[in-house]
């Protein structure tokens, strides 16, 4: 089990690389699709859906956590919405 700063280590390692190395390219070719980042290779898994990022990143890294976002979007998944 991960502990919330490891969590939150892991989380603020990726978002730093992506937005350091990936955001301008794949926010041109690949907006819309997810990224799952693993920081400590700085390896990155793109899929069209969220579960494909992650299936790809615990294929390659099946003991390693990995931090999954939506390119160009703030957040991975909205819940609810306006009415």
């Amino acid at each position: 089990m991960v502990d919330v700063v490891n969590s939150r280590e892991i989380t603020q390692r990726a978002l730093d690389f992506y937005e350091q190395s990936l955001r301008t390219d794949l926010e041109r070719e690949h907006f819309g699709e997810f990224i799952a980042i693993e920081p400590d290779s700085q390896s990155y898994f793109l899929g069209a859906t969220f579960s494909e990022a992650v299936r790809a990143a615990r294929r390659a890294y099946p003991d390693r956590i990995t931090y999954t976002k939506r390119i160009g979007h703030e957040f991975a998944v909205q819940i609810g919405g306006a009415w």
